[in-house]
């Protein structure tokens, strides 16, 4: 067991101490209600820390909402986690159903700007965050002396005579840990070779950014992704809201470490009296060897995107163009991971 309440615990001195396990964290299912998030089914998570987040089935099991000790580690737009039903998937019609949060998915054959690839008009960054998952499941099991709580469901993104692929989506977090895995499955259910592109669109927001906050990252360079950016190439650190802000898009190139993971840090050490809150990201490169940043600082929309995935944002027609479209033939799968999770107080 995870260290809890500054002690750790084995399996048996906590069953002695307790009723249940939810009196220490655990998972629970609820329904919103109200407005255009009716009817979406929640997943909240409480790990015992102060470590919360919530996972969203109606949502492609995305992590929507996700605090420590009450301080957001993440940005939500003015739509909120709008129900499916309201998506709309021309040119940037995402948008009015982009609810921010910690994890949005991006794909699952496009990913990126609107484009027309293979006869086919593609919309904003794909389908799958809109499509609600099957088959879910959630609860909580002992690992030894270790309470893990997941969730886990499928999320079929098909079509009659188009392509055909499942997303297989488990997340999972331990009591006494502030930080959470995702885990995924893509594979091609059909019988004809099909596009795939996926980008985790991890939107971070205050008190994580402000004013002071620092992007650590094993950046070797970055190149602009729109006009803006060409004008801004101070990717890493960060002023407060800004009137009339224009988004600055940055494609990093970045080097892995030797066991081949890749670790994001954002920090803001202004909290704390000077000790320091933030969130880190962890993921491995050859699975998702493209990372963009997405650096907005305006007044309401102040959010710093991380989005690591297996291509760039440019769209699919792009991607195809510059060799770098994955194409999963019949039954191939690919596997990806992320870890997300709250940066301890410095010293």
């Amino acid at each position: 067991m995870p260290a809890l309440f500054d002690r750790n615990y084995s399996r048996n001195d906590l069953l002695r101490k307790i009723g249940n396990v939810t009196q220490l964290g655990g998972t629970r299912s609820v329904e919103l209600q109200d407005g255009s998030e009716r009817g979406v089914r929640a997943i909240d998570f409480d790990t015992g820390t102060g470590f919360r987040f919530t996972v969203l089935p109606d949502r492609a099991m995305d992590v929507f909402s996700a605090s420590y000790c009450g301080r957001s580690l993440c940005w939500y737009s003015p739509s909120g986690a709008v129900a499916p039903s309201y998506y709309e998937p021309q040119g940037l019609g995402w948008l009015r159903s982009f609810p921010g949060g910690l994890v949005v998915t991006c794909g699952l054959t496009q990913a990126g700007g609107p484009c027309a690839d293979a006869g086919e008009e593609l919309g904003l960054h794909g389908r799958v965050s809109n499509i609600p998952a099957r088959n879910v499941c959630h609860g909580t099991c002992w690992e030894g002396d270790a309470v893990v709580m997941f969730a886990e469901g499928t999320v079929i993104q098909a079509s009659l005579f188009g392509h055909q692929l499942r997303l297989t989506r488990r997340i999972t977090a331990r009591i006494g840990e502030n930080r959470l895995f995702l885990s995924d499955c893509v594979e091609n259910i059909g019988f004809e070779p099909a596009p795939h592109m996926i980008v985790y669109h991890c939107n971070f927001g205050f008190p994580v950014i402000d004013e002071g906050t620092r992007l650590i990252s094993p950046t070797e360079s970055v190149q602009p992704l729109n006009a803006d950016t060409e004008k801004d190439m101070v990717y890493d650190t960060f002023s407060g809201p800004m009137p009339h802000y224009s988004e600055r898009v940055y494609d990093h190139k970045v080097r892995p470490a030797a066991d081949g993971t890749v670790r994001l840090e954002l920090r803001n050490d202004s909290l704390d009296s000077g000790r320091g809150f933030g969130a880190y990201m962890t993921y491995d490169y050859e699975q998702l060897p493209r990372l963009t940043q997405w650096k907005m600082l305006g007044e309401g929309a102040y959010v710093v995107g991380l989005e690591p995935g297996n291509s760039s944002v440019k769209g699919r027609a792009a991607a195809r163009e510059s060799g770098e479209l994955v194409e999963l033939a019949p039954g191939e799968s690919r596997q990806y991971a992320l870890e997300i999770g709250v940066l301890p107080a410095t010293a």
